[in-house]
């Protein structure tokens, strides 16, 4: 587990000032380097010592069988695992015949730096070797955004005394990865699933072509060197089926300096030809040699002066939480800048976790944050799940269903869970992906969106739960047999959180059908079918505990044994890897929000009293055993009036990584926990809802936060947003001179204008009631680590 502290807490940096080999796995998933489209780990240069190698290409993938002890109808047969595809940041050093590693003679100094403004990780060092001879190492790295396929490194030395360098550059497929673990949460090991279809060699760099043996996937992968140094340096490349290597040779003097610029290219695809996908990288090397080392950082810095100036959330008086939430962001961006109609995994591209799949967490937590940032984004990850409609259209009618049932887990979207209760069953994910198409549509009025991709997936799911759900005797709509979030309470009858997000899905297609009657004509939408949304939605059963005066997550869970608290030792967490699902399923023990999430994203369904006495029962009932509950708890925390308990929530989501909380970084960061630091700081502390497509904010701080600042991308206008303890100030960015946003302060309608900003008090929170409890031992991360 990284340290508290392990990083000094700056504004724009995460800096390791010292290599330690024990949390070296997790170091590689917080320094990871990624686009959407290429990913690289965090490794070494020189290639070991490794905690896990990784080079990702979004949506790259291998096949592989399913096991099941029992077969059964409408099972997936077989997965998808992400492919550690070919490998090109090793760099190897030699100091007169003497390999650089960092296990060896003496590591005088040894730091990296990830630049969140600049988008680049930067390594400087000075090492002595077992001979005495002393080198000065600085790599810079970095994986373009402004060119999708390239990646490079800049490679310097520097000696204190005459001495023969060698740098050997490769290019290596199929690495040896080491054995993982039995926790489900991590990735299946492929054992060489790459085979060589063409190499090709030039004096400075050099060409490979793979081909997975069952997905029939092709990538390749290029690399290319630009040296500067002293005279007579000797550049030569050579390759064989599963590496390539560059080396270059010179003699090296005190006071000069060898760079050797690493320029890399990646493609891959699952139709083009060889030839094809061949001159695909090609010309992806030639544009990065077009602009140069200088060039590429100057594109990046720029790309990233835009996105900060829209996307950058301001928290003054915690250093620790506008660190982490700076480094969220950026990971956020990593993972959906240049994904362009392929998924964002749970991990990102930083890590093999969860064999690199997509999950709901994308829609529910990170589409959100890029809704109102980098739109642009949004469009083109929904794009990606209409790509996949055919295949969800045939797994609903494997199902026997109508509409479209999107995999709970999937790469390519084909449903990849063996676990049928918590995969097949969590259909909540269908208007998981409504209420985002909802959203973005809401938030950019991006008609031609909505006509081409947001009312079919919009119609299909709303099919969807027409045929899955039913009315009884008194006409009420249940929706029975599903699993919500809550992942400890499996195949269960009206899941709150499930049947109200349906009931907006509902409503939603009917309402878009009607403003696009031809489109919806043309899928076969009447005026019958409508109805019956409308009759489902209005008809949706909720149900109440009268008795306990709480909404029960699902039918007769109020009714449950009590979970044996007292008695569950601290190290059996998470539960999943201790207790057998079955026991958690039939207990009143919950893995993340799953209620609480449906009070956040359908608050409009609850009463403020109701989701006071809602949030008080499950929150002594939540074990936080995922990621994804932090934030939601945090932002039910700042509206039922315990600030102070919203900020402890807010330091786990943001600090999820930097901290290494859950224990298992070393996978690849948590990219949903960090979107959830700005759901936490935006929703949550500024109290921004946007239900019915009308912005409301209800800020309030809690003692130890001064400010709070941020913006918001709505109709192509940038909304600021200013918080301090007493006053809050909204004004108007990017707008026509006659542009407006109407929203509400606290209750209060108001309009903002481009001719100045308004200023309105924060009016006092109402008195705390009594003590929110959680359980025994399950306070939020950085509250437990105070009272240690």
């Amino acid at each position: 587990m990284i340290r508290e502290r392990a990083y000094p807490v700056e504004p724009w940096h995460v800096r390791e000032t010292r290599l330690d080999f024990d949390v070296l796995a997790q170091s590689e998933s917080v320094f990871a380097l990624a686009n959407g489209h290429i990913g690289l780990r965090g490794n070494l240069d020189e290639g070991e010592p490794h905690g896990l190698p990784g080079t990702y290409l979004n949506s790259f993938y291998e096949l592989r069988p399913l096991p099941y002890a029992e077969a059964g109808y409408g099972f997936p047969e077989s997965g998808q695992t992400m492919v550690n595809v070919t490998n090109g940041k090793p760099i190897r050093l030699l100091v007169d015949d003497e390999p650089f590693d960092v296990r060896y003679g003496n590591l005088i100094s040894h730091e990296r730096v990830l630049d969140l403004r600049a988008g680049i990780l930067d390594r400087r060092l000075e090492w002595r070797s077992p001979a005495g001879r002393t080198a000065r190492i600085r790599s810079t790295r970095l994986v373009s955004f402004t060119q999708r396929a390239v990646a490079a490194i800049c490679y310097e030395v520097a000696v204190d005394e005459p001495s023969r360098i060698i740098v050997q550059s490769e290019l290596v497929a199929n690495e040896e990865l080491p054995e993982q673990s039995k926790d489900p949460r991590v990735a299946a090991v492929l054992d060489q699933p790459l085979q060589v279809e063409e190499r090709l060699v030039q004096r400075d760099g050099g060409l490979m072509i793979h081909r997975t043996k069952a997905s029939g996937l092709r990538v390749a992968a290029a690399m290319g060197h630009e040296v500067d140094g002293p005279e007579n340096i000797s550049v030569s490349t050579e390759a064989f089926d599963d590496w390539v290597r560059t080396t270059i040779t010179c003699e090296l003097k005190p006071g000069q300096r060898l760079r050797v610029v690493k320029l890399l290219a990646y493609g891959w695809s699952s139709r083009r030809s060889l030839p094809a996908v061949r001159d695909q990288v090609g010309a992806a090397l030639a544009g990065a040699r077009y602009s140069g080392w200088e060039g590429l950082c100057a594109e990046q810095r720029e790309f990233l002066d835009s996105f900060w100036d829209t996307s950058d959330v301001l928290v003054e008086g915690d250093p620790e939480v506008q660190q982490a939430v700076r480094f969220g962001l950026f990971h956020v961006l990593q993972a959906g800048a240049r994904a362009e109609l392929r998924p964002i995994a749970a991990k990102g591209l930083t890590g093999p976790g969860y064999d690199g799949h997509n999950f709901w967490d994308t829609e529910m937590f990170v589409l959100p944050v890029l809704t109102y940032t980098q739109p642009a984004a949004v469009a083109q990850t929904l794009r990606w799940r209409h790509s996949t409609l055919d295949l969800a259209r045939e797994r609903a009618r494997t199902l026997g269903l109508s509409g479209a049932a999107f995999p709970w887990r999937t790469i390519r979207g084909q449903e990849c869970s063996a676990y049928w209760p918590a995969g097949t069953a969590g259909f909540h994910l269908a208007a998981d992906i409504a209420d985002a198409v909802l959203r973005y549509i809401e938030v950019t009025s991006d008609v031609e969106f909505e006509r081409e991709v947001g009312l079919e997936l919009l119609v299909e799911t709303a099919r969807l739960w027409r045929s899955l759900g039913h009315h009884d005797r008194n006409g009420l709509f249940h929706i029975d047999g599903i699993t919500g979030p809550d992942e400890y309470t499996a195949v269960v009858d009206d899941n709150i959180y499930t049947n109200l997000m349906a009931q907006r899905n509902l409503l939603g297609a009917a309402a878009a059908a009607i403003r696009h009657p031809d489109r919806a004509f043309a899928l076969g939408v009447d005026d019958e079918e409508t109805a019956a949304w409308r009759d489902a939605a209005t008809s949706m059963h909720v149900p109440y505990d009268e008795e306990l005066g709480v909404h029960p997550q699902s039918e007769g869970f109020t009714r449950h044994q009590e979970w044996d608290f007292a008695a569950t030792p601290q190290d059996h967490y998470p539960l999943l890897l201790h207790y057998p699902y079955f026991d958690l399923y039939r207990k009143q023990v919950v893995k993340q929000a799953d209620l609480v999430l449906a009070m956040h994203v359908r608050g409009d369904a609850f009463t403020h009293e109701q989701k006071v006495r809602n949030f008080a029962y499950y929150e002594r009932r939540t074990v936080r055993d995922s990621s994804l509950s932090a934030c939601t708890q945090s932002v039910l925390a700042a509206e039922v009036g315990d600030l102070e308990l919203a900020h402890d929530y807010l330091g786990e989501a943001a600090l999820m990584d930097l901290h290494d909380i859950n224990r298992n970084t070393r996978d690849g960061i948590h990219v949903a926990s960090l979107a959830g630091a700005w759901i936490a700081l935006v929703a949550g502390l500024g109290g921004m809802r946007d239900h019915g497509g009308k912005l409301s904010f209800a800020p309030r701080l809690p003692s130890r936060v001064t400010r709070l600042g941020f913006s918001l991308i709505w109709h192509g206008m940038r909304l600021r947003v200013d918080v301090e303890p007493h006053e809050v100030t909204y004004s108007l960015r990017d707008g026509d001179p006659d542009a407006t946003i109407d929203l509400q302060h606290h209750g209060e309608e108001l309009t903002v204008t481009i001719d100045g900003p308004i200023i309105r008090p924060v009016p006092a929170a109402e008195p705390a009631g009594p003590p929110l409890q959680q359980p025994p031992g399950r306070a939020p991360a950085r509250r437990a680590a105070k009272s240690d």
